[in-house]
């Protein structure tokens, strides 16, 4: 199902930026929320969030995200889909937290390095082929779920995790890349929907950066 920031069209009384600067808050509102978690990596202990009990720290993670979510996905107001969006930031930020502290600092710098080169690379090709990323949105969502189920099936029965889910959710983020990259430019370009679409982007980066990682770790 299409989001509804993706379902907009436009509105003769809504103050539209031009690409340039739709494009630059796009940037900068994904720059704000990388350099919120690169604070939180560098200055909240991961001792002080492993004290946390574990059914708190999902309870309160998976409520500041749906949270946000649904702020910036429903609202037209840039200032509450700020707000949504650093719901959703903070939470990963957490969790990005947990993770890196498990790697080399040099192996976190390759991941953060490919990760960007390939989020740069599915952008482009989301806007030279928005129409083939648009027809494969509803398959991404579908093959998502699926590895989702796989692997708690995998993890909570089994105990046991293969490697190849990871390169499988690697390959679905980055044609959420393309996905939401494309949708983004057919939106109107208002100041709202720049935040929308950079709250989207942001979601669909850290995974990758977290797999991307996963993989390189186990190398």
């Amino acid at each position: 199902m299409e989001s509804p920031v993706f379902a907009r069209r436009a509105n003769p009384m809504d103050r539209t930026l031009s690409p340039a600067a739709y494009n630059l808050v796009i940037g900068l509102t994904l720059c704000w929320g990388f350099w919120v978690n690169w604070w939180m990596v560098g200055n909240i202990p991961v001792e002080s969030i492993r004290s946390i009990h574990p059914w708190l720290f999902f309870g309160g993670y998976f409520a500041s995200c749906l949270s946000g979510a649904w702020l910036f996905h429903r609202s037209n107001q840039p200032w509450v889909s700020f707000l949504g969006y650093n719901l959703v930031v903070v939470p990963f930020g957490l969790i990005v937290n947990l993770v890196v502290s498990r790697y080399d600092g040099a192996l976190v710098h390759e991941a953060i390095r490919i990760t960007a080169l390939v989020t740069l690379g599915m952008m482009a090709l989301g806007a030279l082929f928005p129409r083939f990323f648009a027809s494969i949105a509803g398959a991404l969502t579908v093959a998502l779920l699926l590895v989702i189920l796989v692997e708690l099936v995998e993890l909570f029965v089994f105990g046991v995790h293969h490697g190849v889910i990871d390169w499988i959710v690697v390959l679905i983020f980055c044609g959420y890349v393309g996905v939401d990259w494309g949708r983004a430019n057919r939106i109107p370009k208002t100041l709202d929907n720049a935040i929308d679409s950079a709250a989207a982007l942001y979601m669909d980066i850290i995974n990758l950066f977290l797999r991307i990682l996963r993989i390189l770790g186990r190398k």
